[in-house]
């Protein structure tokens, strides 16, 4: 690799490094905050689920843009408006349940607040066509994973940046400095980007089409044997961990854990996954194949989410880090390898389209899971619901799974090496 091209990617890495410590601030907050300003477990829903849906609009739309006019300013437009939304919901948060500002309630500024983060935010794949530019093709898979440790690392250092500006007290109120902190932080990957962000793009760079869920692709995804399954079981995937990534913030209040318990615990998911993809999935995945680590995965992610509904049920707060590790373990394991299996069950001049149809199960997934996750959590007498429900889920999917050697599908014990693929 070119040193032009290691350079190329510290700078990438560290400037969505730097935006993403302002999402892991932001996201443990929402839920609670959204229930402070007395949102419905519809309205709740549809907070978590803004981000997403709007991620799944404008990803494929800013990268088409990026192939026109670079992926630099593409890549600042992007930081500003992450700057801009953060600062606008550290204000809104102010403004407390019963403020308005411009005529607007709170609540309403916080649904544009995450519109707004989810536009800007659909960045991340032009980050990856950035990647694409400046590396070659032996680099490329170590240039992509450098986005998942982004967003491991975020994850897991947002969260404990954040508990640093909110209360250690049961039922505080809302703070606004995780907001402005988080605005500070992106303002200051922006002024990055700025000064030292060269750009990537020149006349001979190729970038990957992105794709939404349209039905040329998705009919022709369907007619490869073993597809229809694999996404099933990506979606479904998705969903379950979608539920328990949404409510997991209103399970640490049911629990009695504070604002700041609850960044401690979301940072504490963060290392594990961050650990899981690094170390433990990246070295198995070789050695037992992605057939056997999906299996794998499925099975510990349903147990996983079983013992998060046993946590709900008992209101263990220790417990809660004792077994959550399952969850997010059987989730770093299982998603990747169905993404490699997605791409190994394909043609490889139909891998784009199909493997888009896949990025795009995902995002509707992340998308509904939320919504399902936050009614099923308000509904009825126990807290438990989302995860039993999406344990229900999984054990669909580990019927598909094990459908899979029986229809054909040879698992490989050699294939793509699951770090390769984004899991996140």
């Amino acid at each position: 690799m070119a040193s032009s091209g290691k350079a190329g990617l510290f700078l990438i890495f560290v400037t969505v490094f730097i935006d993403l410590l302002g999402f892991g601030i932001v996201l443990p907050l929402l839920p609670r905050y959204g229930e402070s300003f007395e949102a419905s477990k519809w309205e709740l829903g549809l907070l978590m689920a803004s981000f997403s849906a709007m991620q799944f609009v404008f990803a494929p739309l800013w990268g088409r843009v990026s192939d026109r006019i670079g992926r630099r300013p593409v890549l600042i437009l992007g930081l500003a408006g992450s700057t801009i939304s953060y600062a606008l919901f550290g204000y809104a948060t102010s403004l407390g349940a019963e403020g308005s500002m411009l005529g607007i309630s709170a609540l309403s500024w916080l649904f544009i607040t995450r519109i707004g983060a989810g536009i800007a935010g659909a960045t991340i794949p032009t980050a990856q066509a950035y990647i694409a530019d400046v590396t070659g093709p032996a680099e490329r898979a170590k240039g992509m994973a450098l986005i998942g440790a982004a967003f491991g690392i975020g994850f897991t250092f947002g969260p404990l940046l954040g508990a640093m500006f909110v209360s250690d007290v049961q039922g505080a109120a809302p703070s606004p400095a995780p907001g402005y902190v988080a605005a500070g932080l992106s303002g200051l990957a922006l002024l990055f980007a700025i000064i030292k962000l060269p750009e990537s793009l020149n006349p001979d760079s190729k970038s990957a089409k992105r794709h939404w869920l349209d039905l040329g692709s998705f009919k022709t995804a369907m007619g490869h044997p073993h597809v229809g399954m694999i996404l099933g079981t990506i979606f479904i995937t998705t969903f379950a961990f979608g539920q328990f990534e949404t409510t997991l913030s209103l399970l640490t209040k049911k629990l009695g854990m504070s604002q700041q318990d609850n960044f401690f615990a979301y940072a504490y998911i963060g290392l594990i996954l961050t650990i899981s993809q690094g170390f433990l999935v990246r070295r198995l995945a070789p050695k037992i194949g992605d057939y056997r680590m999906s299996l794998f995965g499925v099975v510990t992610m349903t147990a996983g989410l079983l013992a998060l509904a046993w946590v709900a049920i008992t209101g263990s707060a220790n417990m809660l880090y004792a077994l959550v590790p399952l969850a997010v373990i059987g989730f770093a394991a299982t998603t990747p390898s169905l993404q490699s299996m997605l791409s190994l069950s394909s043609l490889e001049s139909e891998q784009g389209g199909i493997l888009g149809v896949g990025q795009s199960m995902s995002a509707l997934a992340r998308i509904l899971g939320p919504i399902a996750g936050v009614v099923l959590f308000n509904e009825g007498k126990t807290p438990a619901n989302p995860y039993w429900f999406g344990a229900g889920l999984m054990a669909v999917g580990l019927v598909a799974v094990l459908m899979l050697k029986n229809a054909g599908f040879k698992p490989t014990e050699k294939s793509q090496t699951t770090s390769e693929v984004e899991s996140t």
